[in-house]
């Protein structure tokens, strides 16, 4: 059982497919769903996979003098990182312990929807924010801020085309001011939590304190499952010229700038053998519970942009990653 949960943010930089399979419904190879709500999602298997790999990526650096992996203030070596990451993220092949890190599905939070005025929306619902709280509190976050009510937006949001009138799409909805302040208490919190902190991403934090809308549980799952990105693939027979046999396929993407969150779980070490978790800063062993220190690993060296999902080979899947610090501290522990 995990010991300790920190939230980690997913913003995607381009359109990402994280695939279920084949299907045989309209789109060919449609991204992951809940089965009881229809919302998109990432499975926390694939969460875990690629962040490993971004790990194991680092160890040929390490080895050929390109990077200096750090670990508590002490550098290490290929051997140790190796070593270290089979210990957090468990044994490749299979072995005698598991890992001690462990991740939850990627939920979906805010969903990018094109508007008539402001470029696009950010919208929720009740019931994702909800669940969002819920899920913080294991964390031991807790917001304390009012729920916003359906059909809100924060204070001076861009959004409106004509008195309290949002577009979005071709659907048009009647804003209620009364909620504003809830609303603003929100998408401020977001904003300043979920996007990256520097003046790279200050464009973003400012229009999500201005352009989220809170809009009913059902048409949050309309937009969720009709406004997707469906891309027509194909595969030219290069002596036809023409589409090759069976190579013309549709695929479902979640859009540039969707925004996803999942928990990462972290315990003890399963193994006696603990490697670098057994010296602290200049070999001086500290009193740091150790599931503190596989999330230290994590954060420590985790890229701000990692690839998650399917066609990484056309530029598919990038995603900023963020597990803020003033979040990462005094979270709640499991016992």
């Amino acid at each position: 059982m995990y010991k300790l949960a920190r939230p980690l943010f997913f913003i995607c930089e381009t359109s990402l497919h994280a695939g279920s399979g084949n299907d045989l419904g309209i789109v060919d190879l449609p991204v992951q769903r809940e089965r009881h709500t229809g919302f998109p999602k990432v499975e926390g298997s694939g969460i875990k996979g690629c962040i490993r790999e971004v790990f194991e990526e680092m160890v040929p650096a390490i080895a050929a003098g390109k990077k200096d992996f750090k670990f508590t203030g002490n550098s290490i070596s290929k051997d140790e990182l190796t070593k270290a990451i089979n210990l957090v993220f468990g044994p490749e092949k299979g072995g005698d312990h598991a890992g001690a890190l462990g991740f939850t599905d990627a939920r979906l939070l805010l969903f990018p929807v094109k508007s008539m005025k402001g470029v696009f929306a950010w919208v929720t619902c009740p019931r994702v924010l909800e669940r969002f709280k819920r899920d913080m509190l294991l964390c031991g976050i807790d917001h304390k801020l009012e729920m916003p009510l359906e059909n809100s937006t924060p204070r001076d949001s861009d959004l409106f085309v004509k008195d309290n009138k949002v577009v979005l799409e071709e659907y048009t909805f009647e804003i209620n001011n009364k909620n504003e302040e809830c609303c603003t208490n929100m998408a401020d919190w977001l904003s300043k939590n979920v996007i990256p902190s520097g003046d790279t991403h200050k464009y973003w934090r400012e229009k999500m304190t201005r352009d989220m809308v809170v809009i009913s549980d059902d048409d949050f799952r309309d937009f969720v499952s009709l406004s997707t990105e469906v891309v027509t693939r194909t595969k030219i027979d290069s002596s036809t010229g023409t589409v090759a046999k069976g190579q013309l396929f549709t695929e479902e993407y979640l859009p540039p700038e969707t925004v996803l969150y999942s928990l990462a779980l972290a315990t003890p070490l399963f193994s006696n053998d603990k490697g670098i978790f057994k010296t602290g800063k200049n070999g001086v062993k500290t009193d740091k519970p150790e599931e503190e220190e596989v999330l230290e690993f994590l954060t420590g060296n985790l890229p701000q942009v990692i690839q998650i999902g399917g066609n990484a080979t056309i530029g598919k899947g990038l995603a900023w990653v963020n597990m803020h610090v003033e979040l990462s501290q005094g979270g709640a522990k499991n016992e």
